[in-house]
């Protein structure tokens, strides 16, 4: 007697499905990013004409002004520089706490791991305030040391780029520490045993068998963290002051209060390519480092 097989699902009629769960994400990538991300390039080869705002063309001038314009180069280098102190910090400030969180077994960890987020609950601008009721010459800290007797006069924190790295690391200290710590819950502690069994050193395992293991985990975190810092806005210009120029408060600048919207765009995208090229050489350059 002939048994039937109940028929399954064919490659070709799964794949209109997926198209289909896949269109609104698609969408609002394209209407929301995509396509404001495309008109800006397209400002930026426009010329700027103070009377008329910018004329429609297509030219490299923005771009060409950019770069041979030495304090500009000085605002992208600055701006790489401070994202990568930053992001270097950042890395080896949340290690040892992502580690810590990743191996804690008490009951208190999910405490802990509320009192990490809990900065991410305050807005950029509340927290700069907070730093500057802390660093400034009259603030929390110099008043502190001043009648202690530690230091004569108080000391200059406020509107340095001390103070920028400071504030930049405390909006992203959570971002590395969580993601850090997600990729160290997932290596199995008797890799790390084993090799303190046989002998080895905690540095000698922590560089041999935790840091390789956890290097998706590092590309992950420094990253976010990169990216964030070389895009970061409220900070520089609360604590930086006026003298301490980033790109994103420059682009702003030129968009909305000098109005030369083709060289803020040309300025975004020389930021936004400065940021993704930099990103991806740091990622294959680490993953490259501990393929083996």
């Amino acid at each position: 007697m002939a048994v039937s097989i109940p028929s399954t699902p064919t490659r070709k009629r799964r794949t209109p499905n997926a198209l289909l769960l896949l269109m609104p994400a698609t969408l609002i990538v394209v209407v929301f990013f995509l396509l404001p991300l495309f008109i800006l390039l397209r400002y930026s080869f426009n010329q700027f004409v103070p009377g008329e705002l910018m004329r429609s063309a297509f030219t490299l001038e923005n771009y060409v002004n950019f770069a041979g314009d030495p304090f500009y180069r000085n605002v992208l280098w600055t701006t790489i520089g401070m994202a990568l102190i930053c992001t270097l910090l950042s890395l080896v400030l949340a290690f040892p706490v992502a580690y810590v969180l990743a191996r804690m077994t008490s009951r208190f960890k999910g405490l802990l791991i509320m009192l990490v987020v809990f900065p991410l609950l305050v807005g950029n601008e509340v927290r700069a305030a907070g730093w500057i009721a802390l660093l400034g010459n009259q603030g929390f800290l110099n008043s502190t040391l001043v009648a202690l007797g530690l230091i004569d006069s108080p000391i200059k924190i406020m509107y340095t780029p001390r103070a920028v790295a400071i504030g930049i690391l405390a909006v992203v200290l959570p971002y590395m520490i969580l993601t850090l710590q997600s990729v160290l819950e997932g290596i199995d502690t008797s890799l790390q045993e084993a090799a303190l069994n046989l002998g080895a050193s905690p540095w000698t395992t922590f560089r041999t068998i935790t840091l390789p293991l956890a290097i998706p985990g590092v590309v992950a975190g420094t990253s976010l963290v990169f990216i964030l810092c070389m895009n970061a806005y409220a900070t520089p210009v609360l604590l930086g002051g006026p003298r301490f120029q980033m790109m994103a408060p420059s682009v702003y600048r030129q968009i909305a209060g000098v109005s030369n919207w083709p060289f803020g765009a040309a300025m975004a995208f020389v930021l936004m390519a400065t940021t993704l090229a930099l990103t991806v050489f740091s990622a294959v350059m680490l993953q490259r480092r501990y393929r083996g």
